[in-house]
């Protein structure tokens, strides 16, 4: 039994080291800050314990000592636990005590370390914190000391005259004494400075201003503070990327939702996921799904119209063999991908993701007749089953999986109306997302995968502002950049 103290990173998830993440995969128990990404926490197993111990300003929800004792308790019951700190757990945390309590327990500890704010967050923001010829020095110091102490421990005055960059890590309540006793050891009031709230997410907000004027803005915590010529610097990136600051729904399942949520996040949006459905087993548990693919030998060719339908056939194959003269067609590259996973290759797959398209470019049957193995959701159009039936194929539809309801939280019923935009990858969760959210909760763009998906938001009464031409995730996501261009 092992106690990790791993560095979550400074905010954006995808600042986690990939140790972090390997024991946050195994983890039976994470014990958490309130500053920790959910996007994190869903790293570890479904069955993991989470408990929240985060501390707020002036509000902690336990004190160190309860957590030092939590750990230990845990340590010595839990097969693998993980202490989750905001940053890296040895700056400016107090993972050195927690370390200290488990050893003198007798539990064994690994710290991961993780990329501090201090650094991070300065170079989301434009501004590096060493720079030739302007700066080859940085100190990193706090601005909340321990409040038990007898005096405070840090000199103003004396880094003031250290020279280089500064950076002052929870100094926003204190920021005027911080700044008048900067000044007052001899930094010029006009000394560039800027603050980054929320540094490194979605919702960045950059203050740039000098020593003297930067107490006249509205601060607020978590911020990052640089003092020093370099925090005149502009070497913006993170908050030009074209979706920054737009708040993004994302509705697909929670096992599908990370391809989609990850490009939105790359394109700086901040992202919101709401699944509205789950994918579940068939009624028959598989049952008829599992007949089928025994039989597959008997078939011409199997049609796959997405990627759930893919994986579950694919799952049940022993190996690629058992195609052995069976074709295949698939609707769309994301199941076309799923083939390729399995080191299968799609015969056919029509130019526009639709069922329609697949109708057009299928082949005619054999003239003594042929079979086609239609692997499907539960509920689905009959497009293709009818269309192929009427052009002489045999067609066996077979459930591959059912889509159930999801049941979102109040929090998040309010988060999502909050939303800039709202995306749909497929019919099903555009009416899922209605009875679940209603239609006075429909952020103000809708944005669907392409005309099918486009077509069932008109039926229930929603306006689509942006459509896919490619039908699939990254045709989606760049139908929303080029939204963005334009409304710019």
């Amino acid at each position: 039994m092992t106690v990790y103290l791993v560095g979550a990173g400074p905010g954006d998830p995808g600042l986690l080291t990939r140790r972090g993440a390997q024991v946050l995969a195994t983890a039976d128990v994470v014990v958490h800050d309130r500053l920790v990404s959910s996007a994190l926490l869903r790293l570890a197993p479904p069955t993991a314990e989470l408990v929240d111990v985060g501390k707020s300003p002036r509000h902690p929800t336990m004190t160190q000592d309860e957590i030092n004792a939590l750990l230990v308790e845990r340590g010595r019951t839990a097969g693998s636990v993980v202490r989750l700190k905001g940053g890296d757990p040895y700056v400016f945390a107090r993972g050195a005590e927690e370390v200290a309590a488990l050893l003198d327990a007798g539990i064994d500890v690994e710290v991961v370390p993780g990329v501090s704010s201090a650094f991070a967050v300065p170079a989301a923001a434009g501004i590096p914190v060493t720079l030739r010829n302007v700066s080859t020095s940085v100190t990193v110091v706090t601005g909340h000391e321990d409040p038990t102490k007898d005096e405070p421990q840090v000199d103003w005055e004396a880094l003031a005259r250290v020279g280089g960059t500064l950076v002052i890590l929870m100094g926003v309540t204190h920021w005027t004494e911080i700044a008048r006793r900067l000044v007052s050891g001899g930094l010029a009031p006009d000394t560039p400075t800027a603050a980054i709230t929320w540094g490194t997410r979605a919702d960045q907000q950059t203050v740039r201003a000098t020593l003297g004027t930067l107490g006249d803005h509205a601060l607020t915590a978590p911020a990052t503070i640089v003092v020093g010529a370099v925090a005149a610097e502009h070497l913006d990136w993170f908050e030009r990327r074209p979706l920054f600051g737009r708040r993004v729904v994302v509705t697909r399942t929670r096992s599908q939702a990370s391809e989609l949520a990850a490009r939105l996040a790359a394109a700086g949006a901040e992202v919101i996921e709401a699944p509205v459905i789950e994918i579940v087993e068939p009624a028959d548990g598989g049952a008829a799904l599992d007949a089928a693919v025994r039989a597959v030998a008997d078939v011409d060719w199997v049609v796959l119209t997405s990627p759930n339908g893919a994986e579950r056939f694919c799952a049940r194959l022993r190996d690629g063999r058992d195609l052995a003269g069976v074709r295949l067609a698939v609707i769309g590259p994301g199941t076309a991908a799923v083939l390729e996973r399995h080191g299968l290759v799609a015969d056919l797959m029509p130019s526009a993701f639709v069922a329609e398209s697949l109708l057009e470019a299928f082949p005619a049957p054999p003239t003594d007749g042929g079979r086609v193995l239609l692997a499907r959701a539960e509920v689905a159009r009959d497009v293709l089953p009818e269309g192929l039936a009427a052009r002489g194929w045999t067609v066996d539809v077979v459930t591959a999986y059912r889509t159930v309801a999801a049941t979102p939280a109040p929090e998040l019923v309010d988060l999502v109306a909050s939303a800039d935009v709202v995306t749909f990858t497929s019919s099903s969760t555009v009416q899922h997302f209605v009875d679940a959210y209603g239609r006075d909760r429909i952020p103000g763009v809708v944005a669907c995968i392409g005309p099918v998906t486009a077509a069932t938001a008109v039926e229930l009464g929603l306006t689509v502002d942006v459509e896919a031409t490619s039908h699939s995730i990254p045709g989606l996501v760049d139908a929303l950049l080029d939204w963005t261009g334009r409304t710019a």
